[in-house]
């Protein structure tokens, strides 16, 4: 890859999260683009671009690259009922058990019922994904308290933002980037957070992701797969 994530302008990547407060339309093609991408849809994605050309047919397994996760940079966690600060270690902790947790679910549904084996070498046929996590919010991380005086009730567990990017394992030749940004369901009632609830909320956010990338190659191999 030629630039990383992690070097992309701050302030494009708040931008790319915001919502509606996108940047110009040429700007950010540019940045999603520059290593000769086209911004193409795909449905239930909010943003996708693609290599002219490029297809995923060829490709029966996968390599998932250790996923990385950065939190939101204006979120400032306290413990529930508290104004006291999450220490760094939790903060490490959270990040390496979300790691985990989307890895899992894109194996999970990658090999259901033998689609795609997840593998840990390249190959003429192995499709590499490299999975970024950002803009991060936990809402009452560790949440759930038996005490009643330290309970955190919230309308959502969170949200959280994909960054993907898939390439051919041998070339290293990017073929598709996409980005999207998923909030935890919410039904407007608000409800006791807790870190079964929030670990639930995550991997349904991981999961619907992980099914949109086995859909794909599906659709690329001519056929939904049973």
């Amino acid at each position: 890859m030629k630039i990383r994530f992690r070097c992309f302008p701050a302030l494009l990547v708040a931008a790319l999260v915001a919502g509606p407060a996108l940047p110009a339309q040429g700007d950010l093609d540019a940045a999603m683009s520059h290593d000769g991408l086209k911004r193409i849809t795909v449905k239930g994605l909010s943003l996708a671009y693609a290599r002219p050309g490029a297809t995923l047919a060829g490709y029966k397994r996968v390599k998932i690259d250790p996923v990385e996760v950065a939190f939101h940079k204006d979120w400032k966690p306290t413990r529930p009922g508290s104004r006291i600060p999450i220490g760094a270690a939790e903060l490490d902790s959270i990040r390496t058990e979300l790691a985990k947790l989307v890895q899992a679910q894109f194996v999970k549904a990658l090999e259901e019922k033998g689609r795609y084996p997840v593998v840990n070498a390249s190959g003429p046929d192995v499709l590499r994904a490299r999975i970024y996590i950002v803009n991060l919010i936990v809402n009452a991380p560790g949440g759930g308290s038996s005490s009643v005086s330290s309970r955190t009730f919230v309308l959502s567990a969170g949200e959280m933002t994909l960054f993907l990017d898939l390439y051919d394992s041998e070339t290293g030749q990017i073929l598709a980037r996409v980005i999207d940004r998923r909030e935890a369901r919410g039904d407007g009632v608000a409800r006791m957070a807790s870190r079964v609830t929030n670990i639930g909320e995550a991997e349904d956010i991981a999961a619907a992701w992980a099914r949109i990338l086995r859909d794909a190659l599906d659709r690329a191999h001519g056929a939904v797969k049973k």
